[in-house]
C-alpha cells in the first residue's frame, strides 16, 4: 500500500463515517463503525470494512442498507473529495474484533487450565508430606 492509497483510504474513512452518520437515514443502519478502508493504486474502488455492534440480523441489515445506499453515499462524497473519480464502494463485514476477543478468551481459558493443573500437581505432594 502506497502513501497515497493510505491517505485516500483514511480520508474516505473519515468522510464516510460523517456521511453515514449525518446523511443516511435508513433505519436498518445500526450502531456501526468503519474500521478500515482499502483502496487499490488505481483509486477506482474502495473496500470499506465495518464493525457492527448487535446481532447477526442487525449486522446483515446494516450491511444491506449500506450496500443499497452506496450510490447515495458516493453522491455525497463528490463535493468533499478532490478526486476525478469517486471510488466504487464495497462494504464488507469486519469481524477482526470478534476474532481477537475469541483468541483472548481462549488464552484466558488455557491459562486457567494451566494454573489448575499446576495446583493439582502440587496438591498430592503436600498430602504425602509427613
Amino acid at each position: 500500500m502506497t502513501r497515497r492509497t493510505r491517505q485516500v483510504g483514511e480520508l474516505l474513512r473519515e468522510e464516510l463515517a460523517d456521511i453515514i452518520r449525518r446523511e443516511v437515514k435508513d433505519p436498518r443502519v445500526g450502531f456501526m463503525s468503519i474500521t478500515q478502508v482499502d483502496v487499490p493504486p488505481d483509486l477506482r474502488s474502495a473496500r470499506v470494512y465495518i464493525s457492527v455492534l448487535g446481532s447477526e440480523d442487525e449486522r446483515a441489515a446494516t450491511l444491506a442498507a449500506l450496500r443499497s445506499a452506496a450510490g447515495y453515499i458516493r453522491f455525497h462524497l463528490k463535493p468533499r473529495l478532490r478526486m476525478r473519480q469517486i471510488p466504487a464502494l464495497d462494504f464488507r463485514d469486519d469481524r477482526s474484533m470478534e476474532h481477537a476477543q475469541s483468541i483472548a478468551e481462549t488464552l484466558r481459558d488455557l491459562e486457567r487450565e494451566r494454573q489448575q493443573t499446576s495446583r493439582s500437581a502440587a496438591a498430592p505432594d503436600q498430602e504425602s508430606a509427613p
